[in-house]
């Protein structure tokens, strides 16, 4: 008589993301995994409750350390949300509107050249690890000249961006991207046609449209099941709505579809920085609110004007009306949303963040039961989380 027995092991950590901070345990039939169940919260940073005792513009630097592969869209949500809480979103200029978008596309870029890497050496292809970084490291650099940091970067701000892009730096980004459509054939030629790769992915963490809805998966991982739902179209914010760019779906519902997704995205990406790069005309950066927006530090050093709005919104912050706003933002791994709560006082009343690696990583246990042990390393991968977003 068959013995049915299972057993019950802890994995990981796998991901390099997964350090110490996820631990999944199976319980396998065999090399069968019959149930997944992660286990999370080993970070403790309790970035929600800190928000409570910082004024607005002081909460901004603890939103990139999130999901720190993709800083600039969750400092881009956080400040939309302020906006629409003060009522200024119509006053942001354009050119800071296009920069955003621009530097919002450049951090998907990012985000989605780590995931390749990582997921690629995860099942054993280590050039395009490589490859992938080497890509990454002239975002880091373009990250470096705007903002001064190169992973927790800060550089939007309530009412416009910290400053205006460095002189030269548009035609730096326009030779970058000029090559990428290059190297994502590079990428493709090692991988999408390798048999090896189709068969480590294909069919492999299955999940239908109706499940993956039904989990609150977004992003390209519900793209990847044929959903056809993203922000930047469907709920447009800093002028997406005058870039042409296509929404991609793929309808296998498997980690190949969300691969192939994500490689479609990144030629997107491309796209929308060309549009966005033909846009920047000289202009403004910051809203003319000055007891909202910060003064630009030349008129902080050289005007007694300057120096006192900016001495009184640090020292003071500034109050929104009594009020509470949702914004949510489309960000490489799906949905960032911020839910702020004011009570009239300088600092937010409530803060609630949608995390998107959190709420993707529910269907985890979906993808992976039925599997073999050997496809779960290939479904963590292909979610793309980040723990710093899932435990905040």
């Amino acid at each position: 008589m068959a013995n049915h027995e299972t057993m019950t092991i802890n994995m990981g950590p796998q991901h390099p993301s997964t350090h110490g901070v996820l631990q999944l345990v199976l319980e396998l039939d065999g090399e069968i995994v019959r149930k997944a169940t992660p286990h999370i919260g080993f970070l403790h940073r309790g970035v929600e409750k800190l928000a409570e005792h910082r004024t607005y513009h002081q909460v901004l630097p603890l939103t990139d350390r999130l999901d720190y592969l993709a800083p600039m869209h969750n400092n881009l949500g956080y400040v939309l949300a302020v906006e629409k809480l003060l009522g200024i979103t119509d006053e942001i200029p354009e050119r800071a509107q296009v920069v955003r978008v621009l530097l919002a596309e450049l951090t998907r870029l990012k985000s989605h050249l780590v995931w390749l890497a990582c997921h690629a050496l995860d099942i054993g292809a280590m050039t395009v690890f490589i490859y992938a970084f080497r890509e990454r490291e002239h975002i880091m650099n373009i990250y470096e000249k705007v903002s001064g940091a190169r992973m927790t970067s800060n550089y939007f701000r309530v009412g416009g961006l910290s400053a205006d892009l460095p002189e030269g730096l548009d035609k730096e980004i326009r030779d970058f991207i000029d090559t990428m459509p290059g190297h994502l054939d590079t990428y493709e030629g090692l991988l999408t046609g390798n048999k090896i790769w189709q068969k480590r992915i294909q069919n492999v963490g299955v999940i239908s449209a109706e499940d993956a809805i039904d989990l609150g998966v977004t992003g390209p991982s519900l793209r990847g099941s044929g959903v056809d739902w993203d922000l930047r179209r469907d709920q447009p914010y800093s002028g997406y709505e005058n870039y042409d760019f296509e929404v991609v779906v793929e309808e296998g519902c498997d980690t190949w579809a969300r691969y192939v997704a994500r490689l479609r995205e990144m030629r997107e990406s491309c796209k929308i920085i060309h549009q966005a790069l033909d846009k920047l005309k000289p202009g403004p950066v910051l809203a003319d609110a000055p007891k909202i927006v910060l003064p630009s530090k030349q008129d902080t050093v050289n005007t007694i004007e300057g120096l006192i709005h900016h001495f009184k919104i640090i020292s003071e912050g500034f109050k929104p009306d009594a009020g509470e706003v949702y914004v949510g933002v489309e960000n490489p791994k799906g949905e960032v949303g911020f839910y702020l709560v004011s009570d009239g006082s300088p600092r937010p009343h409530r803060m609630k963040i949608r995390p998107a690696s959190f709420i993707n990583l529910q269907a985890l246990p979906k993808m992976c039961e039925g599997s073999m042990i050997a496809d779960v390393v290939a479904v963590i991968g292909t979610l793309d989380i980040v723990l710093g977003e899932i435990d905040r």
